[in-house]
Formats: structure tokens, C-alpha cells, sequence
């Protein structure tokens, strides 16, 4: 049975249309994805994300077992500082995506996705053994906001309370309420501005219900969610990063740094880029309306080169547009591609992968 997040009861009371998602019961719409979608991108909306997972790393030996298992490079990051990256096997394919929020030098907190808490929290554990390090996993105590939009700073500091405002891209702080330490950041998975609220599961209640009561807020599910990150060329995992698919194939290799001294699949990955890489994450526009799925297959010259691991028809071009793994032989930019959707091809072109632009606040 899936669980519920501390919001269940609040998605419920305002008719969300609930879907199960990451062994979670959440909410894919309220109103309308499209309209979801706008708000977030022209005033603001908020999220449930508290089904995502947080780990809690601490000890002497916290930074270099985060080194060990962190792809981005935490040696030297200033406290405060938030780095994105990856956790891989030891063949270079992707266990997840994940942020590292450093609080101290023996103090990490690490942000996972959902569906992967168990396989993380697993795996994470299992590579502390060689360290002077504690993981623990914190998922059940934390519920997470995400505040999102043009709009969010003045709306979080005037209803929330919440001095934000000195927060620049990717940096988070500590904030005391009413006793309680609760921790904001400013990074965002929909290529607006906004804000991530951790907390305890009543003030995380709190905060929703003074957030929607203003009267500028609207609540967004998981429909949208997709659909902003997506047009932005975010990467959701399961779709364009997956245990299989290393970074370097999802266009992710900056976020892979090669010249730490280690860190897990770093060998792997290392290799692939000697040899050279024979797949790749792409962008696709169609030509017309018809929308390319997940799994749909992409074609050239009659013969199948690849899958869509996303597709849309963009709310914000209005073009008909996907993400895909394709052959490296058609990954270059302007490649004349066809993609099957019900049994007939529709021609397209390979494009980059951002096909909005994103206004965060740096």
C-alpha cells in the first residue's frame, strides 16, 4: 500500500486527482495541468515534495565519504552551499540524482528521490561502514514545500515570515520557528525562482495552509511538475537517468568531475568518455501536433535508433517536443529524425534539450 504524505489529508479536501507516484499517494492535479503549469510560471505555485528523501551524514570523516560517494566535488564547498550530482554503481550506470546540502565540514544533508529511498538509504549505509561516518535516513521526519514562480520570494517572506531574500542560486539556511529549526533553500526543479521549506510535518501543514489562504498561491501536483522540468531539460529519474544510463549519457558529465581522486564508477565513466560514447539524452521537435510518450520509438531510415524517455507538447512554445535516447550516430544538433506514435511516423529534428528558458535568480 502507498504511503501519504503529511498533506494527504489537504490534497484530499481540495479534490486532487491522486496517483501513486514513488511508492507515495500524490497528487497529479488539482485543476488543470496547463493552468498549474502558467501560475507557476508567470505568478507562483506550490508543491508537495514530501515524499522526496533526506539522509542526514555526520562525522569526522563526512566530507571524504561524501567525495567517495558523490559524483560533483564537496572538498573545499563553503557551509551553506548546496551541489548537485549523481550516485552511481560501479559500471557507471545511476542508482539516483541527488542534492548535497553542506551544513558543516562532518555535517552533509542529502536530498533523494522518492522511489529510490529504500535502494539509497541501502546502498549509502552500506559504504559508511568504511568511513568514521553516521547516515542517518530522516525521510519519515521531514515534509518538504516547494515554492515556485516569479512571484515566491516577496509571497514567501510577507506570508511565511521567512528572511529569504540574501539566498542566491543553489545556497540554503537554517531559519528558528516557534522552537523548531527548519531549513529553507533557493534551487528549484522548475526553471522559475522559488524556494524548498523542510520541516516538521505541523509546520510543514502550517505554512501550506498560509500559503494557499493568501490568495496568490496555487497549489500544483506532480502533472505539472513534469511538465516545467521537462521544458527547462531537467532530468527526472526513471526517465533519462536510470541504474543503466550513466550521466555522461544524460548530458549530465559536468556534474561528473573526473579530476577528483575517486569516487565510486569514476572508472567507469572515465572510460566511457576515453572510448567515446555510443548513446545519448537528445531533444526532438516534431513537426505538427501528434505528442511523443515514454517508449515510443525513434526512427531513421526505417530503422529504430532509439526511445523517447519524455515528451510533451510544451505548454509554454506550443510545440510538440521530447527527450530521447538515441544512437550517438543521430545525437548531433539538426539530425532529421522520425518518431513512431500509433504506428505512424512523424518527421522531427534533433534540438537541444532546454526548449524554455530558465529565469532563476542567481
Amino acid at each position: 500500500m502507498d504511503k501519504r504524505t503529511c498533506l494527504y489529508e489537504k490534497h484530499i479536501g481540495l479534490e486532487a486527482k491522486m496517483v501513486s507516484f514513488g511508492g507515495f499517494e500524490m497528487p497529479i492535479q488539482y485543476t488543470d495541468i496547463t493552468d498549474e503549469h502558467l501560475a507557476v510560471r508567470q505568478h507562483c505555485g506550490v508543491f508537495d515534495v514530501s515524499h522526496m528523501g533526506e539522509v542526514l551524514v555526520t562525522g569526522p570523516e563526512a566530507e571524504r565519504f561524501v567525495q567517495h560517494i558523490f559524483t560533483n566535488d564537496v572538498k573545499g564547498l563553503e557551509a551553506g552551499k548546496i551541489l548537485y550530482g549523481m550516485m552511481l554503481h560501479e559500471n557507471g550506470g545511476t542508482i539516483d540524482d541527488l542534492l548535497v546540502y553542506k551544513e558543516a565540514d562532518d555535517r552533509f544533508f542529502l536530498v533523494i528521490n522518492a522511489a529510490n529511498i529504500d535502494k539509497d538509504y541501502a546502498w549509502i549505509s552500506s559504504e559508511a561502514q568504511k568511513y568514521d561516518v553516521k547516515a542517518e535516513n530522516q525521510s519519515e521526519y521531514y515534509g518538504q514545500i516547494a515554492v515556485q514562480g516569479p512571484d515566491t520570494e516577496r509571497i514567501v517572506e510577507s506570508v511565511l515570515g521567512l528572511e529569504c531574500k540574501e539566498l542566491v542560486f543553489y545556497t540554503f539556511k537554517h531559519i528558528e520557528v516557534d522552537g523548531e529549526t527548519i531549513i529553507v533553500s533557493r534551487t528549484g526543479y522548475t526553471g522559475e525562482d522559488g524556494f524548498e521549506i523542510y520541516g516538521s510535518h505541523k509546520f510543514i501543514q502550517q505554512a501550506w495552509d498560509k500559503l494557499l489562504a493568501c490568495g496568490e498561491v496555487k497549489p500544483c501536483g506532480l502533472g505539472c511538475r513534469d511538465t516545467l522540468r521537462f521544458e527547462v531539460g531537467l532530468p527526472l529519474y526513471g526517465d533519462e537517468l536510470t541504474d543503466d544510463l550513466s550521466p555522461l549519457e544524460a548530458g549530465l558529465g559536468m556534474f561528473c568531475k573526473l579530476d577528483k581522486e575517486e569516487f565510486v564508477g569514476r572508472e567507469a565513466v572515465a572510460k566511457q568518455k576515453e572510448e567515446g560514447l555510443t548513446r545519448k539524452i537528445v531533444g526532438i521537435e516534431l513537426e505538427g501536433k501528434a505528442i511523443p510518450r515514454h517508449g515510443y520509438e525513434v526512427v531513421v531510415n526505417d530503422e529504430v535508433v532509439g526511445h523517447v524517455t519524455t515528451g510533451y507538447n510544451s505548454i509554454m512554445t506550443g510545440k510538440s517536443v521530447c527527450m530521447a535516447l538515441v544512437d550517438i550516430a543521430y545525437a548531433k544538433l539538426d539530425t532529421p529524425v522520425q518518431v513512431r506514435i500509433h504506428r505512424k511516423l512523424h518527421n522531427g529534428v534533433v534540438v537541444k534539450k532546454r526548449f524554455y528558458q530558465k529565469s532563476y535568480k542567481k
